[in-house]
């Protein structure tokens, strides 16, 4: 057995915690019970051992062993560098941080070779290192004001006043998770989602807006963003210098974006059929106020499964032609073994989870984003707990951190749908999902197609992303960036930029062979993604003098009305 590495953060349980659409939906919707109340992990994992005694005997012994090693000072066990728990350099100076930090990994080290020896199925494999590394986050010392140093040093230093602001703050946030974000600091159409622009069609489920070139020469075929359903679209146009729409139109693209309805109980029957039709409808607006025969198509996360669809089915009738390429951001199609995502979800409880919003009419986006949050429990919970309630400090001002928490809801028919489509897996096989009255056949998608993923990306694992590549039909390009889900998306080329992405010429069957094959290129793909784009958008015409067009006048102002719906 390979031994494990001496370098983690609280063992590997925590690398486990990928997610997907399928956890989330179902977590949400039930109030995120199901990832917590699972007895039968820990009977699985006793079952488990109790037939290989001796591997069970050669772990503790291990541990025992590790234990002896940080009390007599002699353990070389540490965290990842990437730790930010225990940056301080008193977990490194001090004899008694040192240890307290070591016996903390060594614990987490030893639960995830009980674990691995345990030798379950995946799915319960994934199970319990998801509870384990849950467990073992909130029991680190970073968390309590006696075995933090940066805390007790601030105690020190004010006396305790910064418990005091602490209890203060917690007493404002209870019951609900600790805030995030200094949210006072942003204010959509203020200081976020600033470029200029006109929404140009608006119907039940969508705004669409038009953005105003700011280049005399614009290229022929525009470019339709289809944004998520699950969180609101100006993540793609963020804040000056830090907006994809504003870059790419600032380099000759015509822009084109949806802004979803938040939708109510009224809205309960919007399902898939409803926003692919929705994006058929815009895709239709786009062409005529352009008056160009095809658009190119560009789906984020959850809008990419929507965009497909939309494509299997031009697909089916012989459509195709209506769009020029296809680009997949941070979204998943084949959703089999999701990471952690689809191991925590089964049947039975996604059947629970859609009666519950079916009930509602809608799936609610503070619950959701309670979700989102504990994925990722040391950066969004542990980390705030400590700044916010220990150090008794106000929580940061930033842009991304308000965008998160401007939850919209999940109408209950795409929640139903989504979830099916996550469990089922059926988009994948050719027929077998129906948008609009005909099978989906991906393979039947012969277009260009520019798919994105994030290296460390905690909702769309970046090997589920890839699987894209062997679905589609056409010639895809695949770009994996260093980031994030959303810092994937968020990434502004600049000299002070530290991103990079891979890419490759070819695109074998599996990502491991792909990783072989792939380069790094320093800075933002964005540049990448721009000359991709142009080289399938006809030639450099005038840009237009207004916007909209005869049958699509000019309503509002962006970011529209839709955006601001709580």
């Amino acid at each position: 057995m390979t031994k494990p590495s001496r370098n983690t953060s609280a063992g590997s349980t925590s690398d486990a915690a990928h997610a997907g659409l399928d956890v989330m939906l179902t977590d949400a919707a039930g109030g995120g019970r199901s990832r917590f109340i699972r007895p039968g992990e820990a009977v699985g994992i006793a079952a488990g051992l109790a037939r290989r005694p001796d591997r069970a005997a050669r772990r503790l012994g291990g541990l025992g062993g590790e234990l002896a090693r940080v009390a007599s000072g002699r353990s070389d066990v540490r965290p990842a560098k990437r730790d930010r728990r225990f940056a301080d350099s008193a977990w490194n100076s001090s004899w008694l941080f040192r240890r307290l930090l070591q016996t903390h990994l060594a614990l987490g080290e030893a639960v995830d070779g009980l674990i691995a020896d345990a030798d379950l199925d995946w799915r319960h494999e994934r199970q319990a290192r998801f509870a384990a590394g849950t467990v073992l986050d909130a029991l680190a010392p970073s968390n309590f004001p006696w075995s933090n140093p940066t805390v007790i040093k601030e105690i020190v230093d004010q006396g305790g006043a910064n418990l005091v602001k602490g209890a203060r703050r917690f007493a404002r946030d209870f019951p609900r998770l600790p805030s995030t974000v200094d949210t006072s600091k942003f204010s959509v159409g203020e200081n976020l989602a600033l470029t200029a622009g006109s929404v140009v069609l608006r119907t039940e489920v969508f705004e669409l807006i038009q953005y105003a070139p700011q280049t005399e020469l614009v290229l022929e075929v525009p470019l339709l963003f289809a944004p998520p359903t699950i969180n609101k679209y100006y993540v793609l146009d963020l804040a000056p210098g830090r907006s994809m729409v504003e870059w790419l139109v600032q380099h000759g693209q015509q822009v084109f974006m949806i802004s979803w309805r938040n939708p109510n109980a009224e809205q309960g029957h919007f399902d898939l059929d409803t926003y692919t039709g929705a994006l058929l409808e815009a895709r239709d607006a786009v062409a005529a106020i352009t008056r160009q025969p095809a658009v190119h198509l560009t789906g984020v996360c959850a809008g990419g499964i929507i965009s497909a669809g939309v494509l299997g089915h031009l697909a089916a009738q012989g459509r195709l032609g209506q769009i020029a390429s296809l680009s997949l951001m941070v979204c998943a199609l084949d959703n089999l073994h999701a990471g952690t995502a689809s191991a925590l979800t089964g049947r039975e409880i996604a059947a629970a989870a859609v009666a519950e919003s079916a009930r509602r009419g809608y799936l609610d986006g503070q619950a959701l984003s309670g979700v989102f949050t504990w994925l990722r429990p040391n950066d969004l919970v542990w980390n705030y707990v400590v700044n916010n309630y220990l150090l008794g400090k106000a929580p940061p001002a930033f842009d991304v951190l308000f965008w998160n928490q401007d939850t919209v809801r999940l109408a209950a028919g795409l929640h139903r749908d989504f979830i099916h489509l996550s469990l089922e897996n059926s988009i994948t096989r050719a027929g077998e999902l129906e948008v609009l009255g005909t099978g989906v056949d991906l393979g039947a998608v012969d277009l260009d197609s520019y798919i994105l993923a994030g290296l460390t990306d905690h909702i769309v694992p970046w090997e589920n992303a890839y699987r894209s590549t062997q679905l589609l039909g056409g010639t895809p390009r695949f770009v994996l960036s260093t980031s994030g889900h959303i810092q994937a998306l968020v990434n502004p080329p600049g000299p002070d930029s530290r991103s990079s992405y891979r890419v490759a010429d070819e695109h074998p069957a599996t990502p491991e062979a792909w990783t072989e094959r792939s380069a790094t290129k320093p800075g933002s793909w964005w540049p990448d993604y721009d000359e991709w784009l142009a080289a399938r958008s006809g030639e450099l015409k005038p840009a237009p003098k207004s916007l909209g067009g005869r049958h699509h006048k000019a309503l509002a102002k962006a970011p529209g009305s839709y955006v601001h719906a709580t």
